[in-house]
């Protein structure tokens, strides 16, 4: 598979989701009940289910348990081709495109597009950086402008002037020469620098070139890494001091918003740096199927409800 028209094709046969899926699942090819991880079980081929004959609650499981799709009433086909979709665009994909696209409404597209940002998230705990290694770091502020805003909106969410009614984002941007750039980001309290240093010290390790610009909030690095700074008052780079890499990446992830989704709530705009992110860092050396396949190693062991998607339960972001 290359392309979404044959990922369509292909995967609009049952037999190949479910191949795909097992060797996710087993890689050793062993199929084992998620409940108490026995290997004794036995597949019911009316109901594509299978069954664990060891005592316990829900002996019988499907292919969706344990993972983003669980519970959903969604063929794994359609799955599939949103995965395709949302892990390839570049600028992101809208709910109501997802919808139209699959035949679905654009709630149940919003829902599924939210749980697939969901397996984007990189909870890696390894730390950028490290001998040798360059991290640039840099803030900005997402948020919609004054002026395209309705009266009603901007009256509830516009109390100042600035940055007033946007959210601080911390990048933070590893530098590879061959396989490409990575980044992480987080949504942070303000640009201060007791909310901007203990993610830097919590995710880039120490002895590492760190490059800022001139804000205030990085004072103090010196300590942990090599750190230098360009005052873009001045100049935007001074050799290989510049933090040009992650600008470019605000841009592309600004006009993605902007763009694709048009408003985004703050407290789901995690949920789209993931998704921006997980783009970015898998840009490099791989095709539109590669990108499927990472993703779709990424959806089990998580799962997000719609109560918490609407905020009657509470979540929080990892970074």
């Amino acid at each position: 598979m290359k392309t979404l028209q044959e990922a369509i094709i292909h995967f609009s046969k049952f037999d190949n989701c479910q191949a795909l899926m097992c060797k996710i699942r087993w890689p050793d090819g062993v199929v084992r009940c998620p409940k108490c991880g026995s290997d004794q079980v036995k597949y019911l081929e009316n109901a594509k289910l299978w069954k664990c004959f060891q005592k316990h609650a829900k002996q019988k499981f499907s292919l969706k348990i344990g993972t983003i799709f669980e519970d959903s009433p969604i063929g794994l086909d359609k799955w599939f081709s949103a995965l395709w979709m949302v892990g390839n665009c570049k600028n992101g994909i809208s709910s109501h495109e997802v919808g139209r696209a699959l035949g679905v409404t654009q709630k149940t597209a919003w829902f599924m597009v939210h749980r697939i940002r969901l397996a984007m998230q990189d909870g890696s705990f390894v730390k950028m950086g490290g001998k040798g290694g360059a991290v640039e770091v840099d803030e900005t502020y997402i948020g919609g402008k004054a002026r395209n805003m309705h009266r009603d909106r901007r009256e509830r969410m516009i109390h100042g002037r600035g940055t007033a009614g946007k959210v601080a984002v911390l990048g933070l941007l590893e530098r590879h020469h061959e396989k490409g750039s990575t980044v992480k980001l987080n949504t942070i309290p303000n640009t201060s620098r007791k909310d901007i240093q203990p993610l830097i010290r919590k995710h880039v390790e120490a002895g590492t070139d760190v490059y800022t610009d001139s804000h205030s909030g990085y004072e103090g690095l010196g300590g942990d890494y090599f750190h230098e700074f360009v005052n873009h008052a001045e100049c935007y780079a001074r050799g290989k001091v510049h933090i040009n890499g992650l600008e470019n990446f605000w841009s592309l992830l600004k006009r993605g918003l902007r763009g694709t989704y048009i408003s985004v709530e703050p407290f789901h705009l995690f949920r789209y740096l993931d998704e921006q992110a997980f783009r970015y860092n898998h840009r490099v050396d791989m095709d539109d199927a590669d990108r499927f396949r990472a993703l779709l190693k990424r959806v089990i062991g998580k799962r997000v409800t719609y109560q918490k998607l609407t905020g009657k339960e509470g979540e929080t972001p990892v970074f």
